[in-house]
């Protein structure tokens, strides 16, 4: 079983990102600034001894690949941002390439959505469009991503570099773009690309060429997990407030059959959620997440991954979603026990794959 997080790079500054937010923004600033909206709302959230660190650090890069690595991490999946030949946050992840450092898996997440100034990939108030364009555009794009998918480090699946991209039903002329790119794949020397969607919080079309899908969590369950229960309401001096209970969720998530369209699924996990650092009282924030019910769920998501889905990867959102607030980076609060949440779910899972234990009870 391989555990993939997923990697945000907004951790370095960048002139768009001072442009737009002010001078030296990064995912930092958004994070320390935040306040608690009601009662038990644990917010700022604060990395471990005020780690807040610059992606363009070696050093830092390398300390994340230990940490997951020494934890039960399989590998990180960067997210990608590309649009119509304009780069975005590339600075640490090309540092990764050129440097050959960390010696740790990767694979790469178009992240194809619109910039906008709400946060929300929609078409208000946007600060970097997304433009799909044609063969010569897709050609530009596929050369920016070969060196990555040659490099040893890239997970693959049947010998394919794994590539996913975020929201493929944006894109108007997908199916075509994705034979395209696999037949300069072949002619560069690669048996293809191992093409996989994602399924999250938006409206999935049908669409071929996709080998696999695979599940963004907690999205996924709060777009189509069908369940009028799932919400409530907080009220808060800056308006009503959106939380949800953590069990439920889960427990939505393990429920939910794997034989959708018959097609290959690979399941995802959450380890929590809050983006009030980004959009304040209007974002949706989690109540009742533990470091030791992640440990419990993500023991059991990997149980059905392996004997349900016939699945070698479960993809953890996140490895650094701080602004998220669905992080496995140490922080004050947990310290370390989330990252020891997985290590025990790894181990839990390989015992119960030997038959040496059955699942303990949730706590």
């Amino acid at each position: 079983m391989k555990l993939i997080a997923y990697f945000l790079p907004q951790f370095h500054q960048i002139d768009e990102n001072d442009a737009w937010w002010g001078e030296g923004f990064t995912e930092w600033t958004n994070t320390r600034k935040n306040k608690p909206l009601y009662k038990k709302h644990v917010q700022p959230k604060e990395p471990l001894k005020d780690l807040y660190y610059n992606l363009m650090d070696a050093s830092i890069r390398k300390w994340q690949a230990d940490a997951a690595r020494s934890h039960g991490i399989y590998g990180f999946c960067y997210y990608h941002y590309w649009f119509k030949g304009k780069r975005l946050l590339e600075k640490p992840f090309q540092s990764v390439l050129k440097s050959g450092e960390p010696d740790f898996p990767f694979c790469l997440s178009w992240a194809n959505e619109p910039w906008t100034r709400k946060w929300d990939g929609g078409n208000n108030e946007i600060l970097m469009p997304q433009d799909y364009g044609d063969e010569n555009d897709w050609a530009e794009h596929f050369d920016e991503l070969l060196t990555a998918f040659q490099d040893p480090r890239y997970i693959r699946v049947q010998n394919k570099p794994l590539f996913i991209i975020y929201r493929p039903g944006a894109i108007p002329r997908c199916e075509e773009m994705l034979r395209f790119w696999n037949q300069l794949a072949i002619r560069s020397g690669l048996e293809g690309i191992y093409f996989a969607r994602t399924l999250g919080g938006f409206e999935i079309p049908p669409q071929s060429g996709f080998e696999a899908s695979i599940e963004f969590e907690p999205h996924y369950t709060f777009a189509h997990g069908h369940n009028a229960n799932l919400w409530s309401y907080i009220s808060t001096k800056d308006g009503e407030h959106l939380v949800f209970d953590y069990d439920r969720i889960w427990e939505m998530i393990l429920g939910r059959s794997p034989h959708r369209s018959g097609e290959t699924i690979f399941p995802g996990a959450y380890v929590n959620w809050d983006n009030t650092p980004r959009i304040g009282a209007r974002g949706q924030s989690c109540i009742g997440s533990t470091p030791e019910k992640f440990s419990y769920y993500l023991t059991k998501q990997m149980n059905r991954a392996a004997s349900i889905y016939q699945s070698e990867f479960v993809f953890i959102n996140a490895w650094n979603e701080w602004a998220e607030g669905t992080y496995l980076e140490p922080d004050k609060k947990h310290h370390f026990s989330y990252l020891e949440a997985v290590q025990e779910a790894v181990t839990r899972h390989e015992k119960y794959m030997e038959g040496k234990t059955k699942l303990p009870k949730k706590r």
